[in-house]
Formats: C-alpha cells, structure tokens, sequence
C-alpha cells in the first residue's frame, strides 16, 4: 500500500463541538458539504456532489466506524469515474483546551489514472483546505 494522505491541525475547540461538526448534517452543510439524508450510523451510505452549480464529482462514501468523540471512519469515491474505494479516516484528540484533528485518506493511488483531478497532490490540498480553513474558521468564530 502506498503512503496515505495525513492532514493533523489543533482546532481551538472542545472535542465534543469538533465532533458533532463531523457528524451532525445541520453543522457539516456549514462548513464541509452540504448531504441532506446523512446520518452517522455504521453502513449508511450517501451521496452528494461538490458545492457549486457544475456538479461534476458524484462523491459516495459509507459508513465503517463510529467511536463517539474519537473516530469517524468511511469509504470515498466517485462511481461514476470508478469502481476504485478509497477510505477516509477522522481522529479527535483532545489536547489541552484544543482538540487535534487528524486525517488519514488512504487508496488515493487506486485513483490514479482518472486523471489530475484526482492527484494526491488535488486531494492533500483540498483536505489541508477543508480542515485547516473551513472547519477551524466554523468552529473558532
């Protein structure tokens, strides 16, 4: 297997808010993607697309793993450009009045000849982006 993307930032917040940022639909549509039937229950599965009105990347994830306050675990991919899964990993730590958010998407090479818009350079971008601007910016102001 080949390395994984790894994102880690401190998010001046308490564990308990960082988490329900990840897993209440209501909070993630204001800062990560907008799912109307998501619900964080181990074998959901749900689909959305990209904000914007291209719409363009169908994305599908399911459920593995829920440990409350800890872990949210799920597949991601594109079914239609590829059969291919790839698996997104959330980590919570609390570490002193701030909570450490780390993020491990590994299978990124599974995805390789879709072209550069799947490049793990495209992804590791988009995830330091999505965590280390929009969910720190939500849950700090």
């Amino acid at each position: 297997m080949k390395t994984p993307i790894v994102v880690t930032k401190k998010i001046n917040a308490p564990i308990e808010k960082v988490w329900k940022a990840l897993v209440d639909q209501n909070e993630m549509s204001s800062w990560y993607f907008n799912i109307p039937d998501f619900h964080a229950e181990v074998g959901r599965s749900f689909d959305f697309y990209e904000p914007g009105e291209e719409k363009k990347y169908l994305h599908r994830i399911e459920i593995l793993e829920i440990i409350e306050n800890q872990k949210l675990r799920h597949t991601w991919f594109y079914p239609s450009f590829s059969d291919q899964k790839t698996t997104v990993t959330w980590e919570l730590e609390t570490d002193g009045n701030m909570t450490k958010v780390t993020l491990v998407h590994e299978g990124i090479e599974n995805l390789s000849d879709l072209g550069e818009g799947f490049s793990i350079e495209n992804f590791t971008q988009g995830w330091n982006t999505i965590i280390g601007q929009s969910l720190k910016l939500y849950l700090e102001n």
